[in-house]
C-alpha cells in the first residue's frame, strides 16, 4: 500500500477543521515547511454542475458553476447545455412513461401513509386536490420593478456564475464540460474531446487567476491534485494529465479517485462510499485507500433529477409560477433552490405547509409567490429509492467498469498481462496427464489454473472501458453483475447492497455494512440517512444483521460536498504522497506508462 498507514490512522483522530499543516507536524516537526508545501498545492474537484478548487492549505475550496459560455461565430450552430438534466421531449404526451411515474408516486405515497410519526401516531396527508385549489387561487405579489440587469461581456468568453446573467438573446453557446459525472463528449458543437479539454482549460485557469489570484506564469512552482471518478476512462485520464502538465503548466500532478479522497476527508480507514452528485450517483467499497474494482457502480441520476421530479410533482399541485421553464438557466437554479429549501424526509411533518419564494430575473418585475406543498417534499428525495420517478429525465443507465481495449502507447498494459498469463497457463497444462486439450481451457474458471491456483496477473488486472448497461452475462473473469429488474433502474439501496455483496471476503462485507459514508451535494435532505438505514436494514443478509449498521451523512460535521476535496488536500501533503507526483519532464518522456507506476489506484 502506497499510503503511510501511520499518518492515515493518526488523521482519524483529528478534527476535520484541523489544518493539513498540523497533521504533518506529527511526522516532520516543521510547521513552516508543511504550510509552504500546502500553499503550493492546488486541489481540483470538477463536477457536472460545480467546480471546487483551492489550495491544500485552505479551510474550504472556492465553488463556482463549472460552465463556460463562448461567443458564437456568425454562421455557427446554436448550442446551450442546460443547468438541469433535460426532460424527455413531450413527456406529457408519453402515456406509458407518465403512467409509470404516477404508479411509482402512488407507491411511495402509500408507503408514507403506513409510516408512523416519532410519537407513534399515524401520518396523515392533505389531499392533492385541496393543495391544488389553494395554489390556483394564489397570485404573485410584485415587490420590485426590476430584478436587475443582464451582464454585458467585454470579451468572447464568460466563465462560472456570470453565465447565469447572460441574456439568452446574446450570441453565446453554453458548455458544461462534465455531464453525468464524466467528460461530456458528444456530437454537437463543442462536443469533441479537444473542445471539452479546451473548455476545462479555460474554466480552470480563470478560477486560478481570479479566485486563487495566482498568475498563470507562476504555475510551474505549483502542483495539482485532480479528483477523478471512481469509474474512470483511461483515455480521459491521460488527456487530463496532459492538460494539467503540458497545457496549463503545473510543475507536477497526481490523480486521485473521488471515493478514496472521501474516506480521507472523513478520516475513515474503510467505508462503503455513496456519492450523490448533481447528475450521477456512485457507490464503491474502499479499504485502506483502495477502491475495490468489482464493487464500483455509477447510476445516471442525482440531485438535478430530483429537482426535475420535484418540479413535476409541483405542477401536479398547480404550481403558481406558471411561466417557469426548467430550460431557462435562472428558473433551473430557482427550482434547485426550492428543492433544497422545501424537501426533506422528516416523517413528523404532515399535511400541507405554506411556503413563499421570490422570482428575480433581469429586466422583469420581481415577484413573491405563496404556495402550499404536501408530501411532494418527501416523495421527491425518495425517488433515489424509486428511480422510476426519474422518468421525466429519460432512461437511467448503470455503469460498471469492464476490461480495457488496450493502449498502443502502453505495450505492457493489462491486455498484455492477461494474454501472457493465459499463454503460461496453457503451457503448464500441456504436460499434464489425462490428455487435456488446449481447446478444453474454455471450460476452466477464468483466472485459475487446473490445481486451483491463481494465475499471476489475472486477478489484479484493472479495467476501464465503461459499460453503459448492466449485462446479465458478463465477460470472462468478471465477478457477478449488478442485477436489475425488468425495465428498472437501480435504486440507491439496491446499489449499496449489491456493491457490498461484491466485496471479495465475508470480513470485508461485514466491515462495509458497519460504515456507509454518504458524500456529495445531491442527498442533503433532513432524515434521508435514517431512511437509507431502514431500507438497508430490512434487506441486509441474515448473517450480517448482528453488525451495527452505521450511515454517516455529515462526516466530522463537515459539509458532505466538501469531503472529497478536503480528503485530497490532506492526502496531497502526506509524506508518503511524495511518491505519487508526476512531473512534466517525466510525462513527456515516459507518457502514460508512468501512471501504472505512480497512480494511487490500479492502473
Amino acid at each position: 500500500m502506497i499510503i503511510d498507514s501511520h499518518i492515515f490512522y493518526n488523521f482519524q483522530q483529528l478534527n476535520s477543521c484541523s489544518s493539513v499543516a498540523l497533521l504533518l507536524t506529527m511526522r516532520s516537526g516543521s510547521l513552516d515547511d508543511t504550510q509552504i508545501q500546502a500553499q503550493t498545492i492546488i486541489v481540483i474537484h470538477p463536477g457536472s454542475l460545480y467546480l471546487r478548487i483551492g489550495r491544500a492549505s485552505d479551510l474550504n475550496p472556492h465553488t463556482l458553476l463549472h460552465v463556460v459560455a463562448r461567443r458564437r461565430l456568425p454562421s455557427g450552430a446554436l448550442h446551450h447545455d442546460t443547468f438541469l438534466p433535460q426532460q424527455v421531449p413531450k413527456v406529457g404526451n408519453t402515456k406509458e412513461l407518465v403512467q409509470g411515474m404516477e404508479d411509482s408516486r402512488l407507491q411511495v405515497s402509500h408507503t408514507l401513509q403506513s409510516c408512523l410519526q416519532s410519537d407513534g401516531r399515524r401520518r396523515y396527508a392533505t389531499p392533492p386536490q385541496q393543495i391544488a385549489a389553494f395554489n390556483r387561487r394564489s397570485s404573485p405579489e410584485v415587490i420590485s420593478s426590476s430584478g436587475g440587469e443582464w451582464i454585458k461581456p467585454d470579451g468572447d468568453v464568460v466563465v462560472g456564475d456570470e453565465v447565469l446573467y447572460l441574456n439568452a438573446g446574446q450570441d453565446f453557446n453554453i458548455h458544461f464540460p462534465y455531464q453525468r459525472g464524466d467528460l461530456y463528449v458528444h456530437s454537437g458543437p463543442g462536443g469533441s474531446i479537444t473542445a471539452v479539454l479546451a473548455n476545462l482549460e479555460t474554466i480552470w485557469t480563470w478560477a486560478i487567476r481570479h479566485r486563487l489570484e495566482i498568475p498563470l506564469r507562476d504555475l510551474r512552482h505549483y502542483k495539482a491534485v485532480l479528483i477523478v471518478p471512481d469509474i474512470y476512462n483511461r483515455q480521459y485520464l491521460k488527456e487530463l494529465t496532459t492538460l494539467l502538465l503540458c497545457k496549463i503548466g503545473f510543475g507536477g500532478c497526481f490523480l486521485l479517485q473521488d471515493h478514496v479522497a472521501a474516506t480521507f476527508g472523513a478520516g475513515l480507514g474503510y467505508a462503503c462510499v455513496v456519492d450523490v452528485g448533481d447528475q450521477k450517483t456512485s457507490v464503491s467499497c474502499v479499504e485502506d485507500g483502495i477502491s475495490h474494482r468489482n464493487t464500483r457502480v455509477r447510476m445516471e441520476y442525482g440531485g438535478g433529477d430530483i429537482t426535475q421530479t420535484f418540479y413535476w410533482l409541483l405542477q401536479k399541485c398547480a404550481f403558481p409560477y406558471k411561466t417557469c421553464n426548467p430550460d431557462n438557466k435562472l428558473d433551473a437554479m430557482l427550482l434547485k433552490s426550492l428543492k433544497e429549501s422545501f424537501c426533506h424526509v422528516n416523517l413528523d411533518i404532515c399535511g400541507s405547509q405554506e411556503k413563499t419564494f421570490v422570482v428575480r430575473q433581469p429586466k422583469t418585475p420581481t415577484s413573491k409567490f405563496t404556495l402550499q406543498v404536501g408530501d411532494e417534499c418527501i416523495v421527491a428525495p425518495l425517488s433515489l429509492f424509486q428511480p422510476e420517478l426519474f422518468g421525466v429525465t429519460g432512461p437511467k443507465l448503470v455503469h460498471i467498469q469492464q476490461r480495457a481495449s488496450g493502449d498502443p502507447e502502453d505495450p505492457h498494459d493489462e491486455n498484455y498481462l492477461r494474454e501472457t498469463s493465459r499463454r503460461g497457463m496453457k503451457e503448464s497444462l500441456e504436460p499434464l496427464a489425462g490428455g487435456l486439450a488446449v481447446g478444453d481451457l474454455d471450460g476452466l474458471t477464468p483466472g485459475l489454473d487446473c490445481s486451483g491456483g491463481v494465475v499471476p496477473g489475472e486477478e489484479d488486472i484493472v479495467v476501464d472501458a465503461i459499460d453503459s448497461t448492466a449485462p446479465s452475462g458478463g465477460r470472462e473473469g468478471d465477478a457477478k453483475e449488478f442485477v436489475l429488474g425488468p425495465e428498472q433502474a437501480l435504486g440507491l439501496d439496491q446499489a449499496v447492497l449489491q456493491s457490498i455483496d461484491r466485496c471479495p471476503t465475508e470480513d470485508l462485507k461485514r466491515k462495509m455494512y458497519g460504515c456507509i459514508l454518504v458524500v456529495g451535494g445531491g442527498m442533503k435532505f433532513i432524515g434521508i440517512g435514517t431512511w437509507l438505514q431502514n431500507r438497508i436494514s430490512l434487506q441486509i443478509p441474515y448473517m450480517y444483521r448482528a453488525e451495527q449498521l452505521d450511515i454517516i451523512t455529515m462526516p466530522k460535521e463537515m459539509d458532505p460536498q466538501m469531503t472529497a476535496w478536503k480528503g485530497a488536500a490532506i492526502m496531497s501533503c502526506l509524506e508518503s504522497a511524495q511518491e505519487l507526483w508526476i512531473y512534466p519532464v517525466e510525462w513527456e518522456k515516459v507518457g502514460v506508462k508512468i501512471l501504472r507506476e505512480r497512480a494511487p489506484f490500479m492502473w
